[in-house]
């Protein structure tokens, strides 16, 4: 029997395979090298180059970013004429793969040429009425449809927070909260999500289903450990987000997985650190509770690479994908894959960063013959707006990101002679 491979959808032997495949297909050498900017930036222009290193430079100046992130999302809410078209010139270009699922098709196509899967994102976030949420099921279903005519795009991601309002996912946290019409409403969100990992797992498309802030993310665990149950008895089609820069989420790993064994189901599992840290830090201390995030840096790292070590070593029964931008942990799974003697592209064993941020580990993995793909965030400009603010913040000189950036695309300049 045979599973299909996560991001090229072709047949390969997988879990149910001969144990000779992983002998005769593993390969002793790393050649690994995220610092190679030829192969990083091997899919731009000389002014494409140039245009990225003048956004990144725009964006180290932390100032400038807080303001032109207050500006540009006034500028939409006022309609004040050029700011959605500064807005997709600049950091939606570099950030998005479009507005529509058909304006993706060029992006998809062109990390095709490098190997380079896609995972759709359709970027709505944080509605409330009930037709938007149908609406948003709706869309992404087109995603799922769209996915499955595509050969390089074996996944779509999808946040609870399109189908849901956050205000009835923070109340069943605690079901005792829930009147008999919350009730109703949860229950329409639990459908919302069934069809869409039916679909997915009609058409075989994987689904990502995103993590979020911690006082609504036990409603949207219940949820997809439900669909995980049911969708993921033959092969995995339903993944869940672990946010590694919470403290009890290794352990929650490790039950998770558990679970599954004891329920006969496959896990899926997407590793983060995550996304939410200063707005967990501040509502901890605001109603003073003990916050769930790691101390430092540090203590996060620790359990991320912890958990990309467990689920590598477990690879059988968890499919997995390590989304992660550090150069340590992607290095890390290399290394596993290749001491455990597995073939590089395991269907279960899979990469995957954002697009626009990046490229030195994604195009040198997918260089190397690792199964690696790029999330694909699309929507209008008014839709995406909240993520491309997150994008650039986050992204600034003070999480060293940004400097990483800036310093591999200064390099790659002057290899060129830019």
């Amino acid at each position: 029997m045979v599973t299909k491979c996560l991001y090229c959808k072709r047949s390969v032997p997988g879990r149910f395979g001969t144990k000779n495949y992983n002998k005769a297909m593993s390969e002793s050498s790393l050649k690994l090298d995220f610092s190679n900017t030829e192969i990083a930036f091997s899919n731009k222009s000389d002014q494409e180059l140039k245009q990225t290193f003048w956004l990144f430079k725009m964006m180290n100046n932390q100032q400038l970013v807080n303001m032109g992130s207050s500006l540009g999302m006034l500028g939409l809410k006022l309609h004040v004429p050029f700011t959605k078209y500064f807005i997709k010139k600049t950091i939606f270009k570099q950030f998005c793969g479009g507005e529509t699922l058909r304006d993706t098709q060029k992006t998809v196509d062109q990390l095709h040429k490098y190997k380079i899967l896609t995972i759709l994102d359709y970027g709505v976030e944080g509605i409330s009425e009930e037709h938007e949420m149908d609406e948003t099921r709706d869309q992404f279903l087109a995603a799922i449809k769209f996915a499955a005519s595509n050969a390089s795009v074996p996944v779509v991601s999808i946040k609870v927070t399109g189908l849901a309002s956050n205000d009835l996912l923070e109340k069943a946290q605690e079901e005792s909260k829930l009147s008999r019409s919350d009730y109703e409403a949860f229950e329409r969100v639990v459908n919302r999500v069934n069809d869409i990992c039916r679909y997915g797992h009609e058409l075989d498309v994987k689904v990502f289903i995103d993590a979020e802030q911690s006082w609504m993310q036990d409603s949207i665990d219940r949820i997809v450990n439900s669909m995980m149950e049911k969708y993921n008895r033959e092969k995995v089609i339903v993944y869940n987000t672990f946010q590694l820069y919470r403290t009890d989420k290794l352990e929650y790993l490790y039950a998770s997985h558990q679970k599954a064994q004891a329920d006969g189901y496959m896990l899926g599992a997407k590793l983060v650190r995550g996304a939410y840290m200063n707005r967990e830090r501040q509502r901890a201390e605001e109603m003073e509770y003990p916050c769930l995030i790691h101390k430092d840096k540090e203590a996060t790292d620790k359990d991320y690479n912890q958990a990309v070590e467990y689920v590598v070593k477990n690879y059988e029964t968890i499919a997995s994908c390590n989304a992660s931008h550090n150069a340590y942990s992607n290095q890390l799974q290399a290394e596993l894959i290749a001491q455990m003697g597995i073939h590089r592209n395991h269907p279960h064993l899979n990469f995957c960063q954002l697009i626009g941020m990046s490229d030195n580990i994604s195009y040198n993995l997918s260089s190397e013959g690792y199964n690696v793909a790029k999330y694909v965030v699309y929507g209008s400009v008014k839709q995406v707006i909240h993520y491309l603010v997150r994008r650039a913040q986050e992204n600034t000189s003070i999480t060293g990101d940004l400097s990483r950036e800036l310093k591999l695309l200064q390099t790659e300049l002057d290899r060129r002679g830019l």
